[in-house]
């Protein structure tokens, strides 16, 4: 890494297709070898209903905790291109099935709001797919404007989830 300063990065991951879980254990390694970046927590799986049309698999969904000199729209970037190498083709459609989903949820305290990226991700904090594994590999995380994720997560539940052992 240069001698840019670290900043801490969190990626949401989600697949419903060709094996879930192969999916993002896949993913954990393509993270890990982004350039600029240290790959420092992964949380466990959850397996959860689909947002929206409910006529596809459940989703398997994880979080990854990043340390990065990349700037957020690089990381954006380069987490496309892992999408891709893993077969994603972005059709337009919402909420569909998807071989890898990667989202950046959060890069430090950042607030941004472009074309290509809103930080922090948009319904985060109405995600209890995002918020667990989140609270699993950051406790003590605030959101930019101070709310706790831990509690935003306790306040939401956890019904629809299912934990995934190894």
């Amino acid at each position: 890494m240069n001698d840019r300063v670290l900043v801490p990065a969190y990626v949401g991951l989600g697949s419903n297709l060709d094996e879930p879980t192969v999916q993002l254990r896949r993913a954990f390694d393509a993270l890990g070898g982004l350039p600029q970046t240290r790959l420092v927590a992964t949380s466990a799986l959850y397996q959860n209903p689909p947002m929206g049309p409910q006529e596809q698999p459940d989703f398997v969904n994880a979080v990854a905790g990043l340390l990065t000199t990349l700037a957020p729209t690089a990381l954006l970037a380069a987490l496309q291109a892992i999408e891709e190498r893993h077969g994603r083709r972005r059709d337009g459609s919402r909420w569909g099935p998807r071989v890898l989903d990667l989202d950046l949820l959060l890069y430090g305290d950042r607030r941004l709001q472009t074309e290509m990226l809103i930080l922090p991700h948009p319904g985060l904090a109405e995600r209890a797919f995002v918020l667990w594994p989140l609270c699993e590999v950051a406790p003590d995380l605030r959101l930019p404007g101070g709310a706790r994720v831990a509690s935003l997560a306790t306040a939401l539940g956890a019904a629809d989830l299912r934990r995934l052992d190894d």
